[in-house]
């Protein structure tokens, strides 16, 4: 593979092994990657004076991991909706976990081994009992981090929510309430990384500033998150869970 042009910023392919990897080049600080829920194609957003070869070094390293997520992504494109049972594959702060019931007698809880999500149960527990103490327990995250993430940006962004909640939202990542200053954040946002949880943080913060998605918005996103837009990206690229 030959690479040319090192500081072209259109969208160029590069293909290591069997996997096939789309290049573009933003005015973003850092290196990201994001695969495609259409067809699982990696996509890596990078700076624009950053080099092809460092592009190229960047995929090497991280092929274990690419090979490793196309799988899973590959086996979760084919389950049918979820049951909530053993075996089935659920997201948690964008990566891929499999899910163990275990049921006992004892108040229900959920915590992680490795690459398992364990939710223990009592026996005859419903799949919306499985459904909803799995959701509590992304709530429960959501709440831990999110206050934290509207302090560290308070001052950056120039304003703050006087109050803010999870909800589950079904079409949207978060809202925002300019004239009573409060914020939503949707309960699927646990599935997400946490760049993607903090860009939706600071997106409805910055709301607060600016109501629309208009030029203003966008130069006070500029201001506060300049790589906010590869963000954006992964956030839309990885499927959700159901």
């Amino acid at each position: 593979m030959k690479f040319n042009n090192p500081v072209s910023i259109k969208p160029f392919n590069i293909n290591i092994g069997n996997i096939d990897i789309v290049v573009s080049r933003k005015k973003v600080k850092y290196l990201r990657m994001s695969v495609s829920n259409l067809d699982g194609t990696v996509k890596i957003s990078s700076p624009l004076k950053t080099s092809n070869r460092t592009i190229k070094e960047f995929v090497i390293s991280r092929i274990g991991w690419i090979e490793k997520y196309q799988k899973r992504f590959q086996e979760k494109v084919k389950l049918p909706p979820l049951k909530y049972e053993s075996g089935e594959f659920h997201f948690f702060k964008g990566k891929l976990y499999k899910l163990e019931i275990k049921f006992e007698e004892k108040k229900p809880f959920v915590f992680l081994d490795k690459d398992i999500i364990i939710l223990s149960l009592r026996p005859g527990s419903s799949i919306e009992k499985r459904k909803q103490t799995l959701n509590e327990w992304y709530r429960t995250y959501l709440k831990q981090q999110i206050p934290l993430l509207i302090k560290k940006w308070a001052s950056i962004v120039g304003e703050t929510p006087l109050d803010w909640s999870v909800r589950n939202m079904k079409t949207r990542w978060g809202s925002c309430n300019t004239r009573d200053k409060r914020i939503w954040l949707s309960l699927k946002l646990a599935e997400k990384s946490e760049p993607c949880l903090e860009y939706v943080v600071i997106h409805e913060m910055v709301h607060l500033i600016e109501r629309g998605h208009g030029k203003e918005f966008k130069i006070q996103m500029d201001r506060v998150l300049p790589e906010w837009r590869s963000i954006r990206d992964e956030l839309n690229q990885i499927p959700n869970g159901n």
